[in-house]
């Protein structure tokens, strides 16, 4: 071989050799920057091309798609009543992305997820067109269209949290206001829609029942008093049950709701002080019990975590409890502590399921396009976060709760609660926890400012009512 063609030879060589490298840099190191790109049209494109898994819950198809007329998927989301189930589902939209489970599943649901490499790689061996795996979620639809209901069809601000105390599953999750997923995802008024949801009052993209995040009011109380029977209190225990109390190193002085006694005045038990919300009785028991119990307590029930739902969520928490007059205040779920609808369900069932609680989860299964199961959810215990005794001396104390709450039902151990914000011309939150100790179901309710009863909105007036209907909704769940 001549010097000429050596020398071509080798340059042909070296060029495939950059090729290679710049190929294999490409693929492995720049995919990010080039294949997902959003300005790359080609995976928009071929994700239109593919028939995306279903998201269906208790037999109701939730979300789907169907092919249009230039080959292309379309998603939709058929329910009788999409906006029930958007604060789950979300939606995916071409022009405005995805939310809710369609964007944390979205390559389960479009089958790239590398978890379903198996089930492609069989597609292509036996010629089966490539389709997206379907989710089946653990709402019960009777429970998440009645919470639904009880919100909007009354005008309220809020949201609704059921969950089986047992598992962890979430049976409903509704927040208001919402909106029609159909109406983003259609191109023909996909425009007008968004105008119109993002300008709405109230933040319908916010999950209220997840990210929402608000002043507990006399709820908290469960914890506070779990801390007090874990460390030598019982129902039994005398506290005061005077209209006001002045909080330890100031001259500032917290009183009860109106500024009544509680039961008379002097000492009550600890039986009277829960059944009637008595703030004085709790600033006393806190106060004695200590900022590090009550700090433990309360991060044993979860206070300040977030949770992997695949939906968006926010801590909540205590805030700097600094000092006893703090403690006090956050003694009664004022001052800096916050939690979401979500956290306060969780909180009333791991009372329910004898002190342990459990990681919440709301997709249950995950199915092939031929509907073989590919994964199934597996409860998770996080913590025993009180005693069994401890939970069952709760329970007994919300019992007697629910007896001294307006509509009281026999059976349902339940805890109010008005969260004081703003000034004092400012509704307050309402909230009501409950469950139904035999029938593994518990619930969560929060109407925001009062729900059009102004500053003299009480949990037991406003709350109290969702919240039965979603536990009489139950049934078989």
């Amino acid at each position: 071989m001549n010097r000429s063609l050596r020398f071509a030879s080798a340059f042909a060589i070296l060029l495939i050799l950059v090729l290679l490298v710049n190929l294999t840099w490409v693929q492995a190191f720049r995919e990010d920057q080039y294949a997902n790109n959003p300005l790359n049209q080609r995976g928009f494109y071929e994700m239109k091309s593919i028939p995306r898994g279903q998201i269906a819950t208790g037999g109701m198809v939730l979300a789907s798609s169907s092919q249009d007329g230039d080959g292309f998927y379309q998603r939709s989301y058929p329910s009788d009543d999409p906006a029930a189930f958007v604060p789950v589902t979300g939606y995916l939209s071409d022009q405005y992305g995805a939310s809710g489970l369609e964007a944390s599943y979205n390559q389960v649901l479009n089958g790239t997820d590398p978890g379903l490499f198996t089930s492609r790689w069989m597609d292509t061996l036996t010629g089966k067109e490539t389709a997206g795996a379907n989710l089946e979620l653990t709402l019960d639809p009777q429970m998440q269209q009645v919470a639904h209901q009880q919100l909007t069809g009354n005008g309220y601000e809020g949201a609704v949290v059921a969950l089986r105390p047992s598992t962890g599953a979430v049976l409903a999750l509704a927040s208001s206001p919402g909106y029609d997923p159909n109406a983003l995802v259609d191109p023909a008024t996909a425009s007008q829609a968004w105008e119109q949801v993002t300008q709405a009052p109230g933040n319908p993209l916010i999950n209220h029942a997840t990210q929402d995040t608000l002043p507990a009011g006399s709820i908290f109380k469960i914890i506070t008093t779990a801390a007090g029977l874990t460390n030598g209190y019982s129902a039994d225990s005398q506290l005061t049950g005077a209209p006001e109390i002045t909080l330890p190193g100031t001259t500032t002085t917290l009183t009860n709701y109106g500024g009544q006694a509680c039961a008379g005045g002097g000492e009550v038990s600890l039986e009277t002080a829960f059944a009637l919300s008595c703030n004085t009785a709790f600033v006393q028991m806190a106060v004695d019990v200590g900022t590090d119990a009550f700090r433990s307590t309360a991060e044993a029930f979860g206070v300040g975590e977030n949770h992997d739902l695949g939906l968006p969520t926010s801590p909540g928490g205590l805030g700097d409890v600094a000092d006893d007059a703090a403690l006090g205040q956050s003694a009664i779920g004022q001052r800096d502590v916050t939690m979401s609808a979500l956290q306060a369900a969780i909180m009333a069932a791991t009372v329910a399921n004898d002190g342990r609680r459990m990681e919440p989860y709301v997709v249950d299964k995950i199915t092939g396009a031929d509907l073989r199961e590919l994964r199934t959810a597996d409860p998770k215990e996080v913590t025993q976060a009180v005693s069994p005794e401890v939970a069952a001396q709760l329970e007994e104390l919300m019992l007697a709760s629910e007896r001294n709450t307006a509509g009281g039902r026999a059976g349902i151990a339940s805890k109010t609660g008005t969260a004081e914000h703003g000034d004092e011309g400012t509704p307050p939150h309402t909230w009501y926890v409950a469950y139904l100790p035999d029938s593994d179901v518990a619930v969560a309710v929060v109407v925001k400012n009062g729900g059009g009863m102004g500053t003299g909105a009480t949990g037991g007036r406003v709350a109290s009512p969702v919240g039965r209907a979603v536990l009489d909704a139950a049934g078989g769940a």
